[in-house]
């Protein structure tokens, strides 16, 4: 008969608690990866379904602008992508030696830089919709 393994905090829901920035920077950039591959499919299915000539694609597009949770979401889109290519272009410097020593920090420091960014850009996305 087997004996049971205890695997500790393995299967513990709290053990997100323990992660550090690095752990975070890794999950954060997956999830962020994973949803600009579902983007990428979708940008494809909804314009894919414009195929009716110029006047069916750019009326396609209009109606989509003008639908406000559309705009939302493009927001939340800025916020995804930019996120992704700075824990990007932070993850290239780690990989070159460059600022081994300062990886939390270089990792808050791309998600200031993104919130900054994406609060930025608010009023253009918004601009007109409300």
């Amino acid at each position: 008969m087997s004996q049971g393994y205890d695997r500790g905090a393995v299967e513990s829901f709290g053990r997100w608690r323990e992660f550090s920035a690095g752990m975070w920077a890794w999950i954060l950039h997956k999830f962020t990866g994973w949803i600009l591959v579902g983007y990428l499919f979708t940008h494809i299915a909804v314009l894919s379904t414009a195929t009716g000539g110029e006047t069916m694609y750019t009326t396609t597009l209009q109606g989509l602008e003008e639908l406000l949770i559309v705009r939302f979401l493009e927001i939340g889109l800025l916020a995804v992508a930019v996120f992704h290519i700075l824990n990007g272009i932070r993850l290239l410097f780690v990989d070159l030696g460059l600022g081994l020593t300062a990886q939390d920090r270089s990792f808050y420091a791309s998600l200031v830089l993104t919130a900054a960014i994406t609060v930025a850009s608010i009023p253009t996305f918004l601009g007109g919709a409300l």
